[in-house]
């Protein structure tokens, strides 16, 4: 990286506060070497292309907090999506990596619902063998958003949550933090857009179920398509709690996410959901760790993927089961439809099991379009290009009916329809 980001910027950093690490973090990140593809956990992505290394050189962190103009052109973005939702408990504006409004109804306030800034809450599970991104998010992020519930309330509105990087060239670091009190119930719904022009986004979440409570997340990430993304998110998963992580990718030049779910509480439930298509040049890549720490839990993890033109999905996913896992049910299945000899797909799924009283499985298929649904549907007069529309957009089902929110789920169907229906249009327009 370059001296925009050597830790002496952050004297000048009027938007970051002076939180302990800070610079150590910055100095760190500077030091440390980009990732590369000789690693078995970056082996199939694009990190050390000339044009991908060209790109980051050229970027600058964001230092300051967003314009008037800039917060305006987002609210805009905030106000389209919450059309699509009835009443909500609250709603929040991330631009930048910056929170820039807040609107908590004062009902659920009563009740229990925190929505706010807490730069002393800050990674709570930090990440193993921390990367440079890693580095670099700790050093310039402006601080989590922490949404929260107190109390055995059940906030049956949803939380919604509009995050949006608007400068080009730039790195911005978004960082939530949701938490469900004992007992209590909470559903947020983020969506990640962007502005025109490549930039980098490294987000983390971190979602914490306390016991016998239920949490609701799901992100619906459609950046631009010259944005770059490399996300976390951490769950832990408290006993006789349950989780539920949706995850709908469709923007993006290079969206990675790497997801670590502990399941710490006897009688744990998590279930870890993702829906992805990739066109044109994108890469979609996932990363997953399933940690099964006590006994008697349950994780479900179903992953499925469209890639079409030369486009590229890479999944890599680890069961874990510890030593106390006794008792466990572990599922993880990765599915990819090619719609084009020039896309690709790599899938690993894997197990470590340090346990015998368990139950594991995990399943992984790359396949071009099944030849006897197309030929089922030729049969009955459906032209081709209508056919394979079809059966993609019915390979999406079972993702989408285990999706936690119902507008979040209308919007990835119609985000899925407009991938396909360029397509038809493209066919169409050579035909």
């Amino acid at each position: 990286m370059n001296e925009r980001f050597f830790p002496t910027v952050l004297d000048g950093a009027a938007g970051l506060s002076a939180r302990p690490g800070r610079a150590d973090a910055a100095a760190a990140a500077v030091a440390a070497e980009l990732p590369t593809t000789e690693t078995e956990e970056w082996r199939y992505s694009p990190i050390s292309d000339s044009d991908f290394v060209e790109l980051l050189n050229g970027l600058q962190p964001v230092l300051n907090a967003p314009s008037a103009a800039a917060v305006e052109r987002a609210e805009q973005s905030r106000q389209a999506i919450l059309a699509r939702f009835g009443s909500v408990a609250a709603s929040v504006l991330i631009l930048d990596g910056y929170v820039v409004d807040v609107q908590l109804d004062p009902g659920w306030a009563a009740k229990g619902l925190s929505v706010e800034v807490d730069d002393g809450r800050w990674l709570a599970t930090p990440p193993t063998e921390p990367t440079k991104f890693d580095q670099l998010h700790q050093a310039f992020s402006p601080g989590p958003l922490v949404i929260r519930s107190t109390g055995q309330v059940a906030v049956t509105e949803p939380v919604v949550v509009v995050t949006h990087h608007d400068s080009p060239s730039t790195l911005s670091c978004p960082h939530l933090i949701v938490e469900t009190a004992e007992a209590g119930e909470l559903t947020v719904v983020e969506h990640q857009t962007s502005s025109p022009g490549a930039g980098l986004q490294l987000p983390v979440t971190e979602l914490t179920a306390n016991k016998a409570s239920r949490l609701r997340y799901t992100v619906v990430q459609e950046n631009n398509d010259d944005h770059l993304q490399i996300g976390r998110q951490l769950s832990s998963i408290d006993g006789q709690a349950s989780l539920t992580s949706g995850v709908a990718a469709f923007g993006g030049r290079y969206l990675r996410l790497r997801t670590d779910s502990r399941l710490v509480g006897r009688g744990a439930t998590a279930s870890l959901i993702a829906a992805y298509y990739g066109d044109g040049d994108q890469i979609h890549d996932f990363r997953t760790f399933q940690h099964h720490e006590a006994r008697d839990t349950r994780s479900d993890l179903l992953f499925k993927g469209t890639q079409d033109d030369r486009s590229g999905s890479i999944y890599t996913g680890l069961i874990h089961i510890h030593p106390d896992g006794a008792g466990t049910n572990a599922f993880q299945t990765n599915r990819n439809v090619k719609l084009s000899e020039d896309a690709w797909a790599w899938s690993v799924p894997n197990l470590e099991i340090e346990n015998n009283e368990v139950h594991c499985s995990h399943a992984s298929t790359v396949s071009p379009v099944d030849d006897d649904q197309r030929f089922y549907l030729h049969a009955r007069g459906v032209p081709p290009t209508a056919a394979d529309r079809l059966i993609v957009a019915g390979f999406y089902d079972e993702v989408l009916s285990r999706l936690p929110s119902e507008p979040a789920r209308q919007r990835v169907q119609e985000l899925i329809n407009s991938k396909l229906d360029r397509r038809v249009g493209e066919q169409s327009a050579q035909a």
